[in-house]
């Protein structure tokens, strides 16, 4: 696998493609605002739903499916960038999330 780089939640700009790769229930529950949700196990088989040309800035829980995934997406030709610290990270810097049971967005 390629290299890729890791950057803090801090570090991702406004406005960027976000991309979720946790399982549905856990995008249910909570995740970033605007973000796109491919869950880690179907990527290899959604991944040309991503443009190759957009910085694609990827999260899970704590960092360890989405250091897999950027990965596998350089490896692909992508722009792809680890979120530190997952979506544990983005809720704990107080960075918008959504979920989508109409419950307060939580991150699990």
């Amino acid at each position: 696998m390629s290299d890729f780089e890791t950057v803090s939640v801090e570090q991702v700009p406004a406005g960027a493609l976000v991309l979720d790769v946790r399982e549905d229930y856990e995008w249910i529950e909570g995740h970033v605002t605007g973000a796109v949700h491919i869950p880690l196990a179907e990527l290899p088989i959604r991944f040309e739903e991503l443009d190759p040309d957009v910085d694609t800035y990827v999260i899970c829980r704590t960092g360890g499916r989405s250091a897999q995934a950027a990965a596998w997406l350089v490896a692909q030709g992508y722009s792809a960038f680890n979120i530190a610290g997952g979506s544990g990270a983005w809720l704990e810097a107080k960075l918008p999330l959504s979920s989508e049971n109409d419950q307060e967005p939580n991150v699990r």
